[in-house]
């Protein structure tokens, strides 16, 4: 009998980075740290430390999933872009969950908090937007849900590899980070100085 899927999930969408490790049905490593800033050192370390504790390796991978947001644009792109490599340098599958996906609960409208109080929220029969977080939780009691909107909720990389372990033998997009808004940062709106020839 062949053995039961590993899976490799992660994510650093908010200020945390997260892993977990899924065989089967069976969770046998979860890490969730706490970070405002330095996901991109930390998160190759983790996914070391979270393999080793499981006792496995990089080559007994059968897919990764990576939490794609929304989100923090850069935690989005450090975690897109490590599963994209990694799943190229191993020859495995790499699946995006989306922090929606990676939050759903029976009863539950999954959102994720956004700045100046908004929420990045998926209502029901609707394409996931940026809304005022006062309307996510009007339109979570006008559909009979509870509005569940956490940054770092515990088990999302968890949640990711439960997520990636079901769609990972017919998804075949890489991964991509999911935007619902601009970039604060904005491009120089003054002309470029002109280069003189030397």
């Amino acid at each position: 009998m062949p053995s039961e899927p590993l899976i490799l999930g992660f994510d650093t969408s908010a200020a945390h980075c997260a892993a977990a490790l899924l065989r089967g049905d069976d969770i046998l490593v979860s890490r969730l740290e706490e970070m405002k800033r330095g996901q991109a050192e930390r998160l190759m370390v983790l996914l070391e430390e979270v393999l080793t504790e499981g006792n496995t390796a990089w080559a007994d991978l059968d897919a990764i999933g990576v939490g794609i947001g929304p989100g923090n644009f850069t935690g989005i792109r450090i975690a897109v872009s490590a599963a994209r490599g990694l799943a190229l340098g191993l020859n495995i599958p790499a699946v995006g969950v989306t922090g929606f996906d990676a939050r759903a609960h029976e009863g539950v409208l999954a959102a994720v908090p956004a700045p100046r109080d908004q929420a990045y929220a998926a209502l029901p029969g609707e394409a996931p937007r940026l809304m005022p977080l006062k309307e996510a939780g009007d339109a979570a009691r006008g559909a009979g849900l509870a509005l569940a909107c956490e940054a770092s909720p515990a088990g999302i990389a968890e949640a990711i590899a439960r997520c990636a372990a079901a769609r990972f033998r017919t998804e075949t997009d890489a991964p991509a980070p999911l935007y619902l808004r601009s970039a604060d940062a904005a491009p120089m709106r003054d002309a470029p100085p002109a280069l003189l020839d030397g």
